[in-house]
């Protein structure tokens, strides 16, 4: 998964999603549903987004917000928000 974002920026939204979602680090797989498995409510899917928004200067459209079901979902939209920054 970590192929979608350099390392430092993955270890960035690895570390956003243990602390907003009070989760182990080992409990970050690609496939982690955030509501189902993670316990992620709608308030915590907003502070997540709210957070990498802060950190990496980036808009995340309530759209494209709304339609992150699982981890890997969350590196995928910013690795294509971050891609587009830079286009």
């Amino acid at each position: 998964m970590n192929d979608l974002l350099s390392d430092k920026d993955f270890e960035t939204v690895h570390d956003i999603l243990v602390e907003q979602l009070g989760v182990r680090s080992d409990q970050l797989t690609p496939e982690a549903h955030l509501r189902n498995d993670l316990g992620a409510d709608s308030l915590m899917e907003i502070e997540i987004g709210m957070a990498l928004e802060e950190r990496f200067s980036v808009s995340i459209p309530d759209e494209q917000l709304e339609n992150i079901r699982t981890v890997g979902d969350v590196y995928e939209l910013l690795a294509k928000l971050l891609g587009s920054r830079s286009d």
